[in-house]
């Protein structure tokens, strides 16, 4: 037997590892006799076992697997099989060495052993440079968790996710530095730290125009939603230069130069960024690169396109983007035909369509008015209301001459479908009854997509549903002609708790309040319903309990059920409220004060079908007892002790067509109420005159007259802006009698009515003024309140967030308003005035919240501190 030198069998190795990468290790140890082997002709060898050590996470089946060597197969020694088995293995990322060794040759078999040493595993990782905030915000992203193997595919994917997220933020420098750090408990196991650096924002400077002739560099920029020059505030630059040209301009007569001098110098110098800053985000400013081509197109140049665009930077922290464009030529719409169409003319079709010859080439108009105008009439919507759905209209451009374009547009009408099944998905406590009588879409009726986008306005009125995902599945089958219509809705909190103690007429006072608001009074006594409450049939209970400790103390309950009797939306409503006001003294105490009211409210409203649907009547009868004791040193009425009662009738006719409940963009709020009690000094032949108060106000008798009118206008997507009037009058029956003290009104404040509302007074929140500081002062001392008031609001509203959990909108206001003693003196005119601005939140379980800042631009007489800065939290849309 012939041994081999040293070099020899080195050079076996090297044949063993050709084409290995240098990191991995790969070599066949032959033993002693290697007397069979030939460098030049490699021998074939049956693969007679394969051993795997070194590995203690994986599964040595699998490691075999994936070298895609087998016992029994013939391999080369040495060849390119080994090579290739050790690629595979390296390929995988989980180890930092790897061999394949050959432990002996016996009977024409080579035994292999694979010898792995595997990478660590991640034990935990931290960020380094970071709030917490955005460290969880990343955690999320990178979704890295334990015992992951730790691999430089992992190292590089964190970096890019982490680089990303703040790229995405503006932060186009951020630093990322991951270091690496064996876990001292657990053998194999690392902890990774995360350095981040930010860096600082990096802005845009400057967009340049380039090609563009019919469009202004700043229209073409303003075309951009979310990529915007960084502000700019330089009322000094070029202010000389400013003041030279425009003079000389004037002085010429140049007053298109004067202007244009002027809005360059403004552009230049004066831009202030407050909804939207600066900062450059790829994806968007993709998608404004195509809002600029639309801008375009809606002008009629719809070969408008962008050649290219470059990105200059400037230093690590502003960059200027260059925009190529080519206008192309301006386009008109000359003939427009109609084919197909057999249900309506072609004139009354193109009088919807509402696009002339000669009118500028929109095809974003033309499709807009051929399916769907939200603000008007459409084509489709005339088929599709008449039950059409499987209407198309495809409009055609026939012919192109110089700049004017011929359409041809395709109708197909089809059969009117109807509906078939209808379905509600989604309501896990809201019984179907509750939501199907709300339904306009009922099987048989003829498919329209007026009941379709009624009905959502109806489920979202409802308070119980999301009304962001509120979703009609149609399912149409053209062979039978008919549709299936499925309403997913997604179940939201409808209960509301209030819970609080606040400082209010030199008092703290604690608040209760509870309301149901998808109450069912039949399920009271079933079991395993109270979770916590009954739910389900859409009725209302609210309760109510307020105190602040012996010497006041409210409480109400109310029911409704909005479907009286189920088959028809008569709304009927019962409540009961109780006060006690004192001085704290006992009953038996002859100084004891006390003003106690109980009062009792029957209602029932309905839903009318003239002069359309959205028109509600309401009816009610209010029945309120007042009894005093020794109240005459605050109660501006009489001797102070005695009782008065108020029976009076209600009537309320409105409109209600807002968009939505909690944040609607349009629609209208408007109702016109009056509130009588019977003319008791009409029927009688008592001398006014000679009586005490006492006797007077006995049965109070009055005539209330109110006028609300809310409108809703999205001006922009999500800005809206608000219209808000109020006005109510007070009068009497009998001059001699005069008005009765009871039931005036007191503007000014929050609009929070609570312990001082004991004389049935009623309370309108004005921002800028103290609580009921707006009011007419009768006697010294004694406030009696208005019997005349109006309030005009203006309000712009923009949404911070419109979760159902939580919506929360900002808004910005001017207010007016007063009250007057009576009614010869009013002047709608002579308003007191304030500006401020506030902040909505909308909690399911807390309802609506506000916070107000406001100033009262005019003093009130006798009241020093009423007008000025003033801050107001609201409950409940209380300001409105």
């Amino acid at each position: 037997m012939m041994r081999r030198s040293g070099k020899d069998i080195l050079r076996l190795l090297i044949m063993g590892i050709l084409c290995i990468p240098l990191i991995a290790n790969a070599q066949v140890n032959i033993g002693d006799d290697i007397s069979k082997i030939n460098y030049e002709r490699p021998i074939d060898y049956l693969i007679g076992d394969i051993e795997v050590e070194g590995i203690k996470y994986l599964d040595k089946n699998v490691i075999i697997m994936l070298s895609q060597l087998e016992v029994g197969d013939r391999v080369k020694i040495p060849g390119e099989k080994i090579t290739k088995a050790i690629r595979k293995l390296w390929d995988q990322g989980l180890f930092d060495n790897i061999s394949i060794t050959a432990t002996k040759f016996e009977a024409g078999k080579v035994y292999l052993k694979i010898y792995l040493q595997e990478r660590p595993r991640l034990s935990k990782f931290s960020f380094d440079g970071i709030r917490k905030s955005e460290a969880d915000d990343i955690r999320e992203k990178i979704n890295l968790s334990r015992g992951e193997v730790v691999t430089d595919h992992l190292l590089i994917r964190t970096t890019n996710i982490i680089k990303d997220f703040y790229a995405d933020k503006g932060f186009l420098n951020a630093e990322v530095e991951i270091r690496e750090k064996p876990d001292q408990a657990q053998e194999n196991f690392e902890d990774l730290l995360i350095k981040i650096r930010k860096n600082r924002k990096v802005k845009i400077k400057y967009i340049d125009i380039i090609g563009n002739h019919d469009l202004s560099d700043e229209a073409v920029r303003g075309a951009m939603k979310e990529t915007k020059t960084k502000g700019v505030f330089n009322p000094l630059d070029s202010l000389g230069p400013l003041v030279i040209n425009m003079t000389e301009d004037a002085v010429r007569f140049k007053f298109k130069e004067f202007r244009d001098d002027f809005l360059k110098y403004w552009t230049d110098n004066y831009k202030i960024r407050i909804f939207k800053g600066s900062k450059y985000i790829e994806p968007e400013y993709k998608d404004d690169l195509d809002l600029i081509v639309a801008k375009y197109n809606k002008r009629g140049y719809r070969d408008a396109h962008i050649t290219g665009d470059s990105i200059v930077r400037l230093d690590d922290h502003t960059i200027g983007l260059k925009i190529f464009l080519v206008e192309g030529n301006k386009y008109y719409f000359r003939d427009i035909k109609w084919v197909g169409n057999t249900i309506y003319s072609s004139a009354f079709l193109s009088t919807i369509l509402g696009i002339q010859k000669g009118d500028v080439y929109n095809k974003e108009l033309l499709e807009t008015n051929l399916n769907f105008n939200p603000n008007g009439f459409d084509i489709s919507s005339l088929y599709m209301d008449n039950g059409y759905l499987f209407f198309n209209a495809t409009p055609v451009e026939v012919f192109v001459e110089n700049d004017s374009i011929d359409m041809e547009i395709r109708i197909f009408e089809g059969e009117q479908a109807r509906i078939r099944n209808v379905s509600v998905k989604g309501n896990e406590r809201t019984n179907d009854h509750v939501i199907i009588r709300e339904l306009r879409t009922r099987p048989g009726q003829l498919f329209s997509r007026a009941d379709i986008i009624r009905t959502q306005r109806e489920l979202a009125n409802l308070r119980y549903f999301n009304p962001e995902t509120i979703t009609p599945n149609i399912k149409p089958d053209p062979a039978k002609g008919t549709v299936d219509i499925e309403w997913d809705v997604e179940e939201t909190s409808a209960d509301q708790i209030e819970l609080s103690g606040g400082w209010g007429y030199g008092r703290i006072i604690g608040t209760l309040g509870l309301s149901f608001n998808n109450f069912s009074i039949k399920r009271v006594f079933k079991k395993g319903a109270w979770r916590p409450v009954p739910t389900g049939d859409g009725q209302k209970l609210a309760l109510r309990f307020q105190t602040y400790g012996k010497d006041y103390l409210s409480w109400s309950v109310s029911f409704t059920e909005p479907w009286l009797g189920g088959k028809k939306p008569n709304a009927l409503s019962v409540s009961y409220y109780h006060s006690r006001y004192t001085n704290g003294r006992s009953k038996e105490d002859t100084l004891r004060a006390a003003f106690i009211t109980n009062g009792i409210t029957i209602g029932l409203g309905k839903r009318l079908t003239w002069p359309d649907d959205f028109f509600t009547l309401y009816n009610g009868v209010n029945l309120l007892f007042y009894d005093l004791t020794n109240y005459g040193t605050i109660f501006p009425v009489g001797s102070g002790t005695g009782n008065y009662n108020n029976l009076s009738y209600e009537v309320i006719l409105g409109r209600n067509s807002v968009s939505a409940p909690i944040y609607p963009r349009n629609g209208s709020e408007i109702s016109a109420g009056l509130e009588l009690t019977p003319p008791y000094s009409l029927f009688s032949n008592k001398d006014y005159s000679e009586m005490t108060e006492d006797e007077k106000y006995k049965w109070i008798e009055y005539y209330k007259i109110k006028v609300k009118a809310y409108w809703y206008f999205e001006l922009a997507e999500k800005l809206v802006f608000a219209a808000r009037f109020r006005f109510g009058y007070l009068g009497n029956y009998n001059a001699e009698l005069g008005t009765t003290p009871f039931e005036r009104f007191y503007l000014g404040g929050d609009g929070l009515t609570g312990y001082n509302n004991y004389d049935g007074r009623e309370v309108i929140g004005m921002r800028g003024y103290e609580n009921e500081s707006i009011s007419a002062y009768h006697r010294p001392g004694k406030n009696i309140g208005g019997t005349v008031f109006t309030r005009n609001t203006l309000e712009l509203r923009y949404p911070l967030s419109l979760n159902p959990s939580s919506t929360i909108y900002g808004l910005a206001f001017v207010e007016a308003g007063n009250t007057w003693v009576e009614a010869q003196g009013f002047d709608p005119f002579d308003l007191y005035r304030s500006a401020g601005v506030g902040i909505r939140v909308f909690l399911p379980m807390f309802g609506m919240l506000g916070l107000d800042w406001a100033y009262g631009f005019d003093p009130v007489p006798g009241w020093p501190s009423a007008a000025g800065s003033h801050f107001h939290f609201s409950l409940n849309q209380s300001l409105d």
